[in-house]
């Protein structure tokens, strides 16, 4: 297997499960991220409220950056597993 690979996902239940949390991982920073965003634009139209509205941004900036981190993180794990699952077998054999 490689990583990126689809059928990394579905090797058995316990990889499946390492999938779905780390999408919701994913999905929670995309909103953390979201949510920054439209915050910060909306403090932009007030001039007290700007430096607040700046760091939400790079907040939300950080939080963008992590997301491929994420998907990166995930991928190495699930390769690692699948890697576990097939040396375990070869021993069974």
């Amino acid at each position: 297997m490689t990583l990126f690979d689809n059928r990394n996902r579905t090797k058995s239940d316990e990889t499946h499960r390492v999938y779905a949390a780390y999408e919701l991982a994913h999905t929670l920073v995309d909103f953390g991220a979201a949510i920054c965003f439209v915050i910060g634009s909306i403090l932009f139209f007030y001039q007290d409220l700007q430096e607040a509205g700046t760091w939400l941004f790079l907040i939300g900036s950080l939080l963008f950056a992590a997301k491929p981190t994420l998907r990166l993180m995930r991928e190495i794990k699930l390769l690692k597993m699948g890697r576990i699952a097939d040396l375990a077998e070869r021993e069974e054999t």
